[in-house]
């Protein structure tokens, strides 16, 4: 495109410009122009949830793709569109006893779109009407990290007067994964490392009745060393003194000031402590926390950090202090 010049007139520049937004892909529009589509989506997985659902999951891009957004597709024909940050999505008002396939492409900011992922497939159950009973919740549950973004989860099967059709992870009141009927374990990936996490599992029937939460799954993926520092805060101390427990530690380097920390003792959470605005350490933080409980009470403390993406951090160091009166 040559250069506008003075004489032109005002709506043949905007013509133009309009030509070149509309079309950026264009050489024409800049060398520099962006046409290499992002890699497709891996790792597709279908679940049938119900008789007229399926939840769709994907892995996310890799940040060198610069993706901001995906297209799902179920038989080729386009259901919806997500954001980049989101990587699974529940496809509903479909038809009992049907077969589906489903495909999932990337988009970038250029509008580059990726070629489709491998389809994953997966048909629905029969309908059961008139059923509203949810089923039982999963009777144990159990868990562990088995590295700094993954983790396994095990669960014992629920029952259903019509049948379990899928079991469902949460993470904080969010479904975060799907696993089918015959399922009773799941491995979660893309985790954050040195993070404290708490799960639950529920079962799902064929009529999208939910059970209750099974029993909350604790635990704390390990720091990546890699990363760089992790979450826990570090030097903890706790020092008894008569009526007092005075605390100190050095805030983790979350890339943020750290406002907010959990405090348990004798492995139970007991109070959050909350710095205000302004108020925030630099360096090392100091609490002075009060008690009334007899002298001689043996204690065990430790304390984790909220980090930015609102998740807790690693635990810091365990320290034992007996109460002085």
């Amino acid at each position: 495109m040559r250069p506008i010049t003075a004489p032109r007139r005002a709506g043949a520049v905007l013509a133009a410009l309009a030509l070149c937004l509309a079309a950026p892909a264009l050489a024409a529009c800049g060398a520099d122009a962006d046409t290499t589509p992002p890699h497709a989506p891996a790792g597709l997985t279908a679940q049938a949830g119900s008789a007229t659902s399926v939840h769709v999951m994907w892995e996310a891009a890799a940040p060198a793709d610069g993706v901001t957004g995906y297209q799902v597709f179920q038989n080729g024909r386009i259901v919806r569109e997500l954001p980049a940050e989101k990587t699974m999505v529940d496809i509903t008002g479909l038809t009992p006893r049907t077969a589906y396939s489903f495909t999932v492409r990337a988009r970038d900011a250029a509008g580059n779109h990726s070629p489709a992922g491998a389809a994953a497939q997966a048909t629905t159950p029969a309908a059961k009407p008139d059923d509203r009973q949810p089923p039982t919740a999963p009777p144990t549950t159990a868990g562990r990290a088995e590295g700094p973004r993954t983790a396994r989860l095990d669960w014992t099967p629920a029952t259903d007067d019509t049948g379990v059709t899928a079991y469902d992870v949460y993470q904080g009141g969010i479904r975060i994964h799907t696993e089918g009927a015959a399922a009773t374990s799941t491995t979660l990936t893309g985790l954050q490392p040195g993070t404290a996490y708490s799960f639950t599992v529920r079962a799902r029937d064929g009529s999208d009745n939910s059970s209750p939460d099974g029993p909350a799954v604790a635990l704390t993926t390990p720091d990546d060393p890699a990363q760089g520092p992790g979450t826990a805060p570090g030097a903890f101390t706790a020092a008894a003194s008569p009526g007092t427990v005075d605390l100190g530690w050095t805030a983790p380097d979350t890339g943020r000031e750290t406002s907010e920390y959990q405090l348990y003792v004798n492995d139970r959470p007991v109070t959050v402590i909350q710095f205000g605005a302004g108020a925030v350490p630099k360096g090392r933080a100091a609490y002075r926390l009060t008690t009334t409980e007899p002298a001689g009470t043996a204690w065990t403390l430790k304390l984790r950090a909220r980090l930015p993406d609102g998740n807790w951090g690693a635990f810091s160091e365990e320290r034992r202090i007996t109460l002085q009166g």
